[in-house]
């Protein structure tokens, strides 16, 4: 067993999870999946599915407001 079969163990069965209540509003008809505030969000909080911005974990969130301040459709409220 080589030391790269360590990082790949239990990989597939891996499946994000989208949280529906937060402290986080996305107004999906106006998003457009442009990735902006994925990137952008230091704790890594967001997440594109279906071409559409989602929460993957509000609780990580710190409020910092990257997410708002890059989104530029202004369909992201951090409350």
């Amino acid at each position: 067993m080589g030391l790269g079969s360590l990082f790949k163990r239990g990989k597939k069965d891996k499946k994000e999870e989208v949280v529906e209540d937060s402290h986080i509003d996305i107004n999906i008809e106006e998003c457009d999946g442009c990735e902006k505030c994925s990137i952008a969000c230091p704790n890594n909080v967001l997440i594109i599915v279906d071409n559409k911005s989602a929460v993957r974990d509000a609780q990580v969130c710190k409020s910092c407001k990257v997410c708002m301040a890059i989104c530029p459709n202004d369909c992201i409220t951090v409350n």
